[in-house]
């Protein structure tokens, strides 16, 4: 029996398309038991909202994620199948996202009974930073930030619309500048509101009024990092102290291949300079 170059070729196609999903499903495998490990460890539900740049298949364009009104059905119902006695952990690693989504998400995590905590290994932006305000218990890496959350027209902060028209003048604008500014102030308006809500059960009153304002109207750019020492000093209940399984269930959400990595280390812990690499 002869096999033709045609038969070789469809064989490699298949294994292309065979391994991967196969890779895949190995992954989330493991992905869910470290999750049931975490959990019976911590006696809590677990949650990940992880975000991390994929590949369109076939085409290989890059294509990064953002919380959107599928996560939130996804998280809400989660939390609907938790007991209202079980602690819920919740690790976030996002860029951000919808705000309907985002306020969603944080409102459930706000009405859960039992204590809700946050772990976010790298950042936790926007609505991210949103949500990790509704819980009890933020535990971040020493390195990790969250960011402001103030709201975003298109391409542009909402105050900064506003800023704009305030400076230029009514008079001296378009009415489409004109009621981009107007959505501007509403959405400033309702933000700081929400964060207020938030934050208004964690500290006094007036404290959470400075910290609402700070994070939602354009205080700093948007992708500004709010550091974990920052974040006390504002007086957020902020901890250190990232869990190990925290760290390696972010392993197994990996970042696309390359064909040349930008980033290249012997994965391994060393103890000190002498205890480093062996020298033989």
């Amino acid at each position: 029996m002869s096999i033709s170059l045609i038969d070789i070729i469809w064989f490699f196609f298949l294994l292309s398309v065979i391994i991967p999903m196969l890779r895949q499903r190995s992954i989330e495998t493991a992905r869910l038991r470290l999750i049931r490990q975490i959990e019976q460890k911590r006696g809590s539900r677990l949650i990940t909202l992880i975000h991390r740049q994929e590949l369109l298949s076939i085409l290989g364009i890059p294509l990064t994620r953002f919380i959107n009104i599928e996560d939130s059905e996804h998280v809400l119902r989660a939390i609907r199948l938790t007991p209202d006695d079980l602690p819920i952990d919740l690790v976030l690693h996002t860029p951000g996202g919808l705000v309907l989504a985002s306020e969603q998400i944080a409102r459930a995590i706000q009405r859960h009974p039992a204590k809700v905590t946050v772990f976010v290994p790298h950042y936790a932006m926007s609505g991210g930073t949103m949500i990790s305000l509704a819980a009890d218990e933020i535990i971040m890496d020493e390195n990790a930030v969250l960011g402001p959350v103030d709201p975003q027209l298109g391409n542009f902060p909402a105050a900064s619309i506003v800023e704009a028209v305030r400076q230029k003048g009514k008079d001296k604008v378009d009415d489409e500048t004109l009621i981009m500014a107007d959505i501007s102030s509403k959405a400033l308006v309702q933000v700081e509101e929400f964060i207020l809500e938030l934050l208004k059960e964690k500290m006094p009153e007036e404290n959470a009024r400075e910290v609402a304002k700070a994070l939602s109207t354009g205080q700093w750019t948007h992708d500004y990092p709010i550091t974990f020492e920052k974040l006390q000093n504002l007086g957020l209940k902020v901890a250190t102290g990232l869990p190990t399984e925290i760290y390696e269930l972010m392993e197994l959400y990996p970042q696309p291949p390359q064909r040349r990595p930008s980033v290249q280390f012997i994965p391994i812990p060393y103890r000190n300079r002498k205890d480093g690499p062996e020298n033989k």
